[in-house]
């Protein structure tokens, strides 16, 4: 079996929210073949590095695996909130995109979905 390292969305979508300095990111597979390996290998700790740069704090993550998804809690990291951030991007929208980019995991063939034009690299 072919192992690739792929960012997650390969794999998986997100969505975000935000309340005050908080943000909020929903990280959800495709397959259930996806789940397990995001599951696994997404992490507070790894969220938390991605978004340091930001000046995140602390990650919180909660398993919702019925939806098989993970939902992650940051703290700090919309430079201060709506109202007072100076960021063109206050409510933190493209943090989902970010995390989608930058998790890198090991992806087989069988938890791509069938659409996907990341299949295309399974096949070189």
């Amino acid at each position: 079996m072919i192992i690739l390292n792929l960012p997650v969305h390969a794999i998986a979508h997100a969505r975000a929210g935000d309340k005050g300095d908080v943000s909020n990111i929903s990280l959800i597979a495709y397959l259930d073949s996806g789940w397990k390996v995001i599951n696994d290998l997404a992490t507070e700790e790894r969220v938390l590095d991605i978004f340091r740069h930001l000046g995140a704090t602390q990650v919180k993550r909660f398993e919702l695996p019925s939806l098989k998804a993970l939902n992650f809690v940051i703290q700090s990291a919309l430079g201060g909130g709506v109202n007072s951030s100076l960021r063109l991007d206050r409510h933190g929208k493209t943090l989902s995109s970010h995390l989608l980019h930058e998790l890198i995991l090991p992806i087989s063939e069988d938890m791509i979905p069938s659409n996907s034009p990341y299949l295309k690299n399974f096949k070189e």
